[in-house]
């Protein structure tokens, strides 16, 4: 039948069928031998047939010994081929190594060989422009080119080049020290090769090509001025006679408006101070202090000249130097002895106007014709001699820079604006702080901040607490002072936080004031969000980027933290870790601190010792003449020893209770009274009293109370002349006197030109005293008279920044949302909140009257169309176009992007139309909308609209100008967001070209104008007799002078500084060495070594002679004396030297200091230049250790150093080092250019590492302040 191989399978069983209990049995089969199969893939072999087991079993015998020897001639060939594999991979690395090296030197090379090209080019240009000197002057010229003679084949070399610069191997461009203590400020010579040192201080190296940073430096440290210097209130004295009323009617009719509204435009109030002849005699004292705080007097003679007029003439011009501007306004007529008395008048001032300070107008003419007279005479003086505005713009036109006044904050800050009464509120709450004379034991306390100062980071705020009183502002005024004389390297930023509700006291505004003071010391300035969330999540990093550019300690305080409302919601950035070189106070109430911050450090103030208290006391006693008996010595010091009877407000006031309230009987009725007081409100209720029962009439008493309560129900204060209009029957006499009392008593301060309580226990206290009783109605009423009075302005069409602060407010406090509804709708008073910056302010309103974004944005689309029909004449074109924009600019703000479109897009049809296609205020409108179509990620749209802005501004301005920076920064941004990084680089350097020349040509316009401003306020300082604070004011007089580029005049006040310093001090006092060191500066600059050399060494023999030898004034001199040797070559010299800077850096700062690192990289340099290469390698690693652990292994200052030692490794044939420490140097500087491009930063705290910014710019001469 045949097999049945077919049907069954290999062991299968098959039942016999036949029988039902017959036995199973296996079948053999057919089996394929396997080993075969290897051997000879798919080939058949003959079938068997019937095969047994045994058979079965020797054909797998057979193929198995085959199988394993292929099996091993398998795995040796896998072997072998791994081994081949991993051999071509070794080579492969090692091939990518030496191509890296090789790429690596041929980055050098190129950069080298880059600015070889580019000094060459720099010194061809100079030659060209000597020759063509040269020509116009009409000499011959031998053109070396028509000699037959080889002697122009010498090879000439420039200044800077670096021709043998791969020769031998060897790199022959050593690392400059000159260059390397300027921080970068040129670029000769191959840029890793570049190192930089500490910024020592606001003055010890002036930079103008860093506007910002100088003008933020001058503000920051300031000499205690008189009032009449600092304040933001321009006060006009006025006294004239009966016959020149008629003048004094039409100035005050027709001009005063005009004067008051461009002082107002210029960020100052105007006012007249007027105190009639009559009864004139009775208030000498008042005239007398008037006088004093005066910033020009004015006094119109006639016929007659009354004897108050002669004594205030006598005040004000003849007694004080010369101190302020005076017009004397003369109406000429016959001849007679009265008229006599006022030529003899004129006369003697005549004589004694030797600075030209004095103005004399004759006049016969009619009273309009003299009025107008005065009014331009007031007016230039305004200008040029108290703002130094008018002058200012004279200058740019002659010099072609136009002054973009209007704008110079939105160039700088984006669309963020400076509001310089919120800077001047807190300039003036630290001047007066600094001012004051009580130190209360502060020393105990001036170790524990400056501990915090020195600790190591991870470091969290430190709170300084005490009882309402104690004294927390005034302690942290007085450190501040101390730090900015003892460690001017600290950039401090401070904010006194006021009382409640007032604008000082909002969080967005101190984020927004304290973001802006950091960008003013970053050259890299980039749009500053206004919306209050975005500003708080930016501030940190912001915060971040300078503390890793800024060499020197950051510290942040904010006095009176828990004053703001919700403060910890909105500080919560305090919380999170800080930056490693950042430190924060905060001081706070015992009972009001937030419970999160309880576990901070903490400072607290103790209540005063009775040896404090009985201090205080005897000053104030002192300073009235007044003496008090043992007795009652016995009695307040047994008073004061509760604790709300011993804190320093407290003594205070009672120690002007017992001296300034005249009229109240003996001291010890005095005493009994105050000791009825047991708390510092009663007592202010007291002073109240007091001050009340001093005046003669209950019409004066009336009015007391009615300016009390007008300042205790305003939002920010009231100003005298708002006083004066609110109240028609209050006169300046009065007035003057009752300020003068409050003041006194600590009960009213001036601040940005308005009256506020000093202290909120003197809030609370008129609240008690005048309002208690029908509080509500009391409040309402004072209220409706300053709202009749700020709703008359704007009904004038004047908006002022008072009315746009105010009226809102005042609207909102009344809970009236019609109102206050209207009052937004007052596209100026908007427009005035805004450009302030005040935008969380103006969104609160709106969120207040119950409206959204959307319908916020419809209805004053809608009231500016309204506007738009009534528009008549090109001025209020151009106004509603300037109303349009803002508008733009605020939705785009709130991220209403596809609303913000319409009323920019109508905003460039205006100017389009009205003024000229070509016109600058087209591209700001330009840019404006392109900036909307950037956050709408509509990158095409933006890209146009930004070259177009560029094309009109280059067309404009020039080539050279901040507006055409503007436009390239932006463009740059644009493409930087699109990844488009090869356009990104050209546009910044060009932009940073053009900022740099305007810099130093006149440097940021608004900068300008506040250093020709303090300027002439020092200058009217130095007037006086000799004496050291005269010299050191010449002293800052010419660091000024310097930075608006007058070198010579610079010369001239640094030589009087020396000079009147060696007269008054010795020639061997420490600030006789100062001088010198500003001059050898001075002279340094102009090339003048040898004058320079001279110098310095004269300064280095007095500071060690006379001070410390690691003292930081010797360190600065070490420093730039080896800088000047390094110049002249002389190595040698400046080797001791520079160890020198080292010992006393350790000494100073200690041995991990960055500053100590600086100074070991600045003396391997040296090293280096000297060949002594194994000397100068311990020195760069240990400053890179230092510099890693202390900033960062991604700090600027480790990139510099590791390209240092890349030149090193290369000079000691170490490629592959050398190669590698150059790649970590580039990685570096590519992620610094990332964070300047606008990439987003880690977060830098002490925890880990950061990215930084580098200054690329940096001082020229090294100038020193008056503060030692």
């Amino acid at each position: 039948m045949g097999t049945a191989s077919s049907l069954i399978g290999p062991n299968e069983v098959i039942e016999d069928t036949d029988g039902g209990g017959g036995e199973a049995c296996e079948i053999p089969v057919e089996v394929k031998p396997k080993a075969r199969l290897l051997r000879s893939s798919f080939r058949r072999g003959p079938r068997v047939i019937g095969a047994s087991f045994k058979s079965t079993a020797s054909v797998d015998l057979e193929y198995t010994a085959e199988y394993e020897r292929l099996k091993k001639e398998y795995e040796i060939f896998r072997v072998s081929k791994n081994n081949e594999i991993a051999s071509m991979q070794k080579k492969e690395t090692k091939l990518d190594k030496e191509n890296k090296r090789l790429r690596a030197e041929l980055q050098i090379f190129r950069e080298t060989k880059e600015k070889e090209i580019q000094d060459l080019l720099r010194a061809k240009r100079e030659l060209e422009a000597k020759l063509q000197r040269l020509q116009a002057q009409g000499i011959q010229v031998f053109d070396p080119a028509d000699s037959d003679s080889d002697d122009n084949h010498t090879d000439i070399t420039a200044t800077g080049t670096q021709c043998e610069y791969w020769s031998g191997g060897v790199l022959g461009s050593e690392p400059s020290l000159g260059s390397m203590i300027q921080l970068q400020q040129t670029f000769r010579g191959p840029e890793f090769a570049q190192s930089s040192i500490d910024v020592e201080g606001p003055f010890a190296n002036v930079n103008r090509d860093d506007w910002d940073a100088a003008v933020a430096s001058l503000l920051q440290v300031t000499p205690f001025l008189p009032s009449s210097l600092w304040s933001n209130t321009v006060r006009c004295y006025l006294m004239n006679t009966a016959d020149t009323q008629p003048e004094v009617d039409l100035l005050l009719q027709e001009y005063l408006p005009k004067l008051q509204m461009m002082c107002e435009n210029l960020g100052h109030f105007f006012l007249v101070v007027q105190f009639p002849v009559e009864g004139s005699s009775q208030h000498s004292a008042e005239r007398r202090r008037e006088i004093e705080r005066s910033s020009l007097c004015l006094f119109l003679l006639g016929s007659t000249v009354p004897r108050c007029m002669e004594e205030d003439c006598e005040e004000s011009f003849l007694k004080s130097g010369e101190t302020r501007p005076l017009i004397i306004y003369h109406r000429s007529e016959e001849s007679s002895d009265s008229s006599n008395l006022a030529l003899h008048m004129i006369a003697r001032v005549s004589d004694a106007n030797h600075s030209q300070k004095a103005k004399i107008i004759e006049h016969d003419g009619s009273a309009e014709e003299g009025a107008k007279k005065v009014f331009s005479q007031v007016e230039r003086i305004i200008k040029q001699e108290l703002l130094g505005w008018e002058s200012t713009d004279l200058e740019n036109k002659d010099s072609g820079i136009e002054d973009d006044s209007t704008n110079w904050e939105e160039e700088d800050f984006g669309d963020a604006i400076w509001d310089v009464h919120d800077e001047q509120e807190q300039l003036e709450a630290f001047q007066a702080a600094v001012g004051s004379t009580c130190e209360l034991g502060f020393e105990k306390y001036y170790d524990r901040l400056n501990d915090l100062v020195t600790a190591p980071a991870p470091i969290p705020p430190l709170l300084v607490s005490g009882g309402p009183g104690s004294g927390k502002s005034l302690l942290l005024s007085k450190w501040i002072e101390h730090q900015q004389k003892c460690s001017p390297n600290a950039l401090i930023l401070y904010h006194f936080v006021g009382r409640p509700l007032s604008t000082s006291s909002e969080p967005a505004l101190i984020i927004k004031r304290l973001t802006v003071k950091l960008l003013q010391h970053s050259w890299s300035m980039s749009a500053l969000a206004l919306d209050p969330n975005k500003l708080l999540e930016e501030f940190p990093r912001w915060l971040e980027r300078l503390s890793a550019r800024h060499q020197g300690s950051v510290i942040i305080i904010i006095d009176s933290i828990d004053q703001i409302e919700q403060a910890e919601r909105h500080m919560k950035w305090l919380i999170d870790p800080l930056p490693v070189n950042v430190r924060v106070i905060v001081s706070v109430n015992v009972e009001t601190c937030p419970q999160a911050w309880r576990l901070w450090p903490t400072l607290h103030l103790d209540p005063l010792s009775p040896k404090d208290v009985k201090t205080l006391i005897n000053v104030e006693c002192c300073n009235a003449d007044v003496k008090l008996t043992r007795e009652q010595e016995k009695k307040l010091e047994k008073h004061c020893r509760s604790a709300t009877t011993c804190n320093a407000l407290y003594v205070t006031l009672l120690g002007k209770m017992i001296t300034s309230v005249k009229g109240l009987g003996d001291i010890d009725d005095i005493l009994q009274q105050c000791f009825q007081c047991q708390d510092t409100v009663s007592l202010y209720r007291l002073v109240l009293q007091s001050v009340h029962r001093s005046l003669p009439t209950d019409g004066d008493r009336q009015l007391m109370k009615e300016i009390l309560c007008l300042v205790r129900v305003s939002h920010n204060g009231v100003s005298e002349g708002e006083l004066l209009e609110i109240c028609p029957a209050l006169s300046w006499p009065l007035l003057a006197s009752l300020l003068y009392n409050l003041q006194c008593t600590c009960v009213i301060t001036y601040s940005c030109g308005l009256l506020k309580f000093q202290h909120l226990q003197a809030w609370e206290a008129v609240r008690l005293q005048y309002m208690e009783k029908d509080e509500k109605d009391t409040i309402t009423l004072y209220r409706e008279k300053l709202v009749r009075y700020f709703s008359q302005q704007m009904s004038q069409g004047r908006v002022t920044w008072r009315g746009a602060d105010e009226l809102p407010w005042l609207f909102q406090q009344q809970g009236d949302k019609q109102k206050l509804h209207n009052c937004l709708l007052n596209l100026f008073v908007s427009q005035n909140l805004y450009k302030r910056g005040h935008f969380a302010e103006l969104l609160y309103y709106w969120q207040y009257v119950g409206m959204d974004k959307s319908s916020m944005a419809a209805a004053y689309f809608e009231s500016l169309k309204r506007y738009e029909k009534s528009c008549e004449g090109e001025d209020m074109i151009t106004r509603l176009a300037d109303l349009y924009e803002t508008l733009g600019r605020f939705l785009k703000d709130l991220g209403l992007l596809s609303q913000a479109v319409a009323p920019l897009q109508r905003s460039l049809e205006i100017r389009e139309s009205a003024l000229d296609p070509d016109h600058p205020s087209v591209a700001q409108s330009l840019h404006q909308l392109a900036g909307v179509y950037v956050q709408w990620k509509k990158f095409g749209n933006a890209e146009q609209l930004y070259k177009q802005a560029l094309e009109i501004s280059e067309n404009a301005h020039g080539s050279v100008h901040p507006r055409v920076a503007q436009e390239l920064d932006a463009l740059a941004m644009l493409y930087q967001k699109q990844n488009k990084y090869e356009q990104v680089e050209p546009l910044r350097k060009r932009s940073m070209k053009i900022r740099q020349k305007v810099s130093r040509q006149k440097g940021n316009m608004h900068g300008f104008a506040v250093l020709r401003r303090r300027v002439l306020q020092l200058e009217e300082l130095t007037l006086g007799t000799e004496s050291a604070d005269t010299a050191r004011i010449l002293n800052e007089l010419g660091v000024l002078y310097y930075l608006q580029n007058n070198i010579e005049t610079a010369e001239i006040f640094f030589k009087r500084s020396l000079e009147m310093r060696e007269r008054t001090l010795g020639c061997d006092h420490p600030d006789c060495a100062q001088s010198l060191n500003n001059l050898a500066a001075l002279h340094n600059e102009k090339k003048e070594h040898e004058k320079a050399e001279e110098l310095y060494e004269r300064a280095l023999d007095i500071r060690c002679a006379a001070l410390a030898p690691d003292h930081p004034s010797v360190a600065y001199t070490v420093k730039h004396l080896a800088v000047l040797y390094k110049k002249k070559g002389k190595l040698d010299k400046a080797v001791p030297l520079c160890q020198l800077a080292v010992e006393i850096r350790q000494k100073s700062f200690g041995p991990k200091h960055p500053s100590v690192a600086t100074a070991l990289v600045n003396l391997a340099v040296l090293y280096c230049q000297l060949k002594k290469h194994t000397e100068a390698l311990p020195l760069y690693e240990r400053a890179l250790k230092i510099y890693e652990d202390s900033l960062g292994r991604c700090h600027p200052r480790v990139g510099e150093t590791l390209k240092n030692l890349a030149v090193l490794s290369y000079e000691e044939a170490n490629f592959e080092k050398a190669a590698e420490l150059y790649k970590r140097a580039m990685d570096i500087k590519e992620a610094e250019a990332s964070v300047v491009g606008g990439k987003a930063l880690s977060r830098h705290s002490s925890a880990g590492d950061t990215f930084s910014l580098r200054n690329a710019l940096g001082p020229n001469p090294y100038l020193e302040l008056g503060y030692r």
